[in-house]
């Protein structure tokens, strides 16, 4: 299960998962920003506030994942992954080879700092 919130005002999606991820939680997504997306071209940038990575339920959740990733991530400028865990750490790294946008990683404290870069205030 993934909570998410979209502000709205700064065009910044924030995920949470809590729980295994499921096929329906990328639906959910998709019904949440898409409206954002067809009226102002893309996000301005994708928080992943996650203290570990719960997995997914299924093969089927798990594609459903990847397929959300290549769907949106040409309409998503900056993705921020807010995280102490020491693999998740690394993973902006790795995106960086297969999405369009900027990818960065900051320690869970710095929750505040990593939705100030997203929105362009903090270029440190």
């Amino acid at each position: 299960m993934i909570n998410a919130q979209l502000l709205r005002q700064d065009g910044i999606l924030i995920v949470s998962p809590v729980d295994t991820l499921e096929t329906t939680d990328f639906e959910r997504l998709r019904l949440l920003v898409d409206p954002w997306i067809e009226e102002h071209g893309a996000l301005q940038g994708l928080l992943i506030d996650v203290e570990s990575f719960p997995g997914w339920e299924d093969f089927a959740s798990m594609l459903s994942h990847l397929r959300f990733v290549q769907n949106y991530q040409n309409r998503i400028r900056r993705v921020a992954a807010v995280t102490d865990n020491g693999f998740l750490a690394i993973m902006p790294r790795v995106a960086d080879y297969f999405v369009a946008a900027e990818v960065r990683h900051f320690k869970y404290r710095d929750r505040d700092r990593a939705i100030a870069w997203l929105r362009g205030d903090d270029t440190s």
